[in-house]
C-alpha cells in the first residue's frame, strides 16, 4: 500500500498495486532479473542510484510486514547489511509493527525472486545487497 509521493512512475505504480503479502525486490546490479517478471531498472552508472537510497525510497512509500535476505549478505556485505537493519528498525518503530525477517541461501533467494511482483535494480556494485520485501497493510 502505497504512503507517500514517490517520482519514478514504475515503481509508484507497483507499489499501489500490492495487495497484502505481494512481493517486491529490490537487487543490486548484478543479481539475474527473471525473463517474466517486471523490471523496474534504475540503474544510470555503477553506485547510482545505491541500494539503500532505493530502500529508503521505497520503504517511505510502501507498508511491508516481511523481509527475506541471503544469509551470505551479512558476511560478505556486513556494512550494507547493518544499513538495511537499521533501516527496517526504524520502519517498525514508525509503524509500531514488527516485521519479521527471514534469511535463505543465495541461490534459494534467486528462486524466490520469480514470485516477486517486480523486481527493482539498482546501480549498486557490492556483493548481496539485495532485499525481497513482503507489502503489509496500513491498518
Amino acid at each position: 500500500m502505497k504512503k507517500n509521493t514517490l517520482l519514478n512512475a514504475d515503481l509508484s505504480y507497483v507499489i499501489a498495486t500490492l495487495g497484502h503479502t505481494d512481493e517486491i525486490t529490490i537487487c543490486d546490479a548484478g543479481l539475474p532479473i527473471p525473463t517474466p517478471s517486471k523490471r523496474i531498472d534504475l540503474a544510470l552508472i555503477q553506485g547510482i542510484p545505491t541500494f539503500i537510497d532505493t530502500v529508503k525510497a521505497t520503504l517511505s512509500e510502501m507498508q511491508i510486514e516481511g523481509v527475506v535476505l541471503a544469509e551470505e549478505f551479512k558476511t560478505i556485505n556486513p556494512e550494507c547489511h547493518s544499513e538495511l537493519l537499521a533501516l527496517i528498525e526504524k520502519e517498525e518503530a514508525l509503524r509500531g509493527k514488527s516485521i519479521a525477517i527471514s534469511y535463505i541461501s543465495h541461490e534459494a533467494f534467486k528462486v524466490k525472486t520469480h514470485q516477486s511482483k517486480a523486481i527493482v535494480r539498482t546501480g549498486e556494485c557490492t556483493p548481496y545487497a539485495n532485499v525481497i520485501f513482503q507489502s503489509g497493510v496500513v491498518f
